[in-house]
């Protein structure tokens, strides 16, 4: 009996090895709090890694910048200080100038659009891939801010002629093409527009409906014009290559299975949050505006120079942006045609 016994402790701690072995745990570092549409999607990613690789993969989410923050990011996940991390590509244009695309003022106001058409341009373009291999980074999956609105206190935008003469807080490239329409442009932090709306430092803020939200800055906007223009898409998910290549073929399909399937998650998040955002300014009393395809139209055209910049910034790296920017565009067009014939994927039952 004792030898029987032996033995069968012997196989179960064999296995019991076996198994702690077959287990794999990611360190994600991660700027921001756990809270809001972006932190459930990140969430639900964690999740769904989780599931498909049946427990043998897990993340552990360090949240609010607990490892790095937010400007430290590409080097921070390069030299392995977390495995995966979020990379906010407005912080370094250089070396995420590739993933930069996704912040140009395009026509591109849909949120789950605009990520899918992101998510595939990062995963099939060998240029963006390589330079990410360079970094020691491969990418995982993407996010969106959704797109950029402008709210203003006492003021109006129904027209590009009522932008001279306006102070304004800017957002990238939606921001300098305000200031080539005469706008007066204010460096400022999101988080502080609510105090400069309230003391008349700014007249208008450009923003995101669910952050307008968020922020309570309803209760000093009067006025709140959709652009229906485009949106900041340069935010995601990478990995440390060193990390991503010692994983095996099955842990690298799942992580990368469950990184594209998080558009689709945020996608329904934020879309319902700027749903219920913009119902939240009207009880308010905000008049919400929605600015004529024609005036649009004018900014898509005014914000043109600072897509050809992108594009020329490209190729002197050798990215090829002009290929790059075709490729990009024809996704755009692939997922919003799929959108237009089949509705959201969270709707199609």
């Amino acid at each position: 009996m004792k030898s029987l016994f032996a033995a069968t402790t012997a196989v179960i701690l064999s296995l019991s090895a076996t198994a702690a072995m077959a287990e794999t745990t990611l360190i994600l570092g991660e700027a921001g709090p756990n809270r809001g549409a972006r932190a459930k999607a990140l969430q639900s990613f964690v999740d769904d890694v989780e599931a498909r690789s049946s427990g043998d993969l897990k993340i552990d989410v360090q949240w609010g910048g607990a490892l790095f923050k937010a400007g430290a990011a590409v080097q921070s996940i390069a030299d392995g200080v977390a495995d995966i991390g979020s990379v906010i590509a407005v912080y370094f244009p250089q070396e995420m100038l590739g993933y930069g695309i996704a912040d140009l003022p395009l026509l591109n106001n849909d949120a789950w659009v605009g990520m899918r058409a992101t998510d595939e341009l990062m995963r099939t373009a060998p240029s963006i891939q390589a330079d990410l291999a360079d970094k020691n980074l491969v990418y995982v999956g993407t996010f969106t801010t959704s797109q950029v609105n402008i709210g203003c206190k006492d003021k109006a935008i129904r027209s590009t002629d009522d932008i001279a003469g306006l102070k304004v807080r800017g957002t990238g490239a939606y921001g300098k093409t305000f200031g080539d329409y005469g706008a007066n442009m204010v460096s400022m932090s999101i988080y502080k527009a609510y105090q400069g709306l309230d003391t008349g430092l700014l007249d208008c803020s450009q923003g995101y409906s669910y952050a307008v939200a968020a922020l309570k800055q309803q209760e000093v906007m009067t006025s709140y014009t959709l652009l229906n223009w485009g949106q900041v898409g340069g935010v995601g998910l990478f990995i440390n290559k060193d990390s991503y290549d010692s994983l095996d073929e099955a842990a690298k399909t799942q992580l990368m299975e469950a990184g594209a399937a998080m558009s689709d998650t945020l996608g329904m998040l934020i879309t319902a949050d700027n749903e219920a955002a913009i119902e939240k300014m009207r009880a308010a009393g905000v008049e919400i505006i929605e600015l004529p395809d024609t005036e649009r139209d004018k900014l898509v055209t005014a914000g043109e120079k600072y897509v050809q910049d992108w594009s020329d910034r490209a190729n002197a790296a050798g990215l090829d942006g002009t290929a790059l920017l075709s490729q990009y565009q024809d996704l755009l067009k692939k997922y919003d045609t799929e959108r237009t014939e089949k509705g959201y994927p969270w709707t199609r039952g």
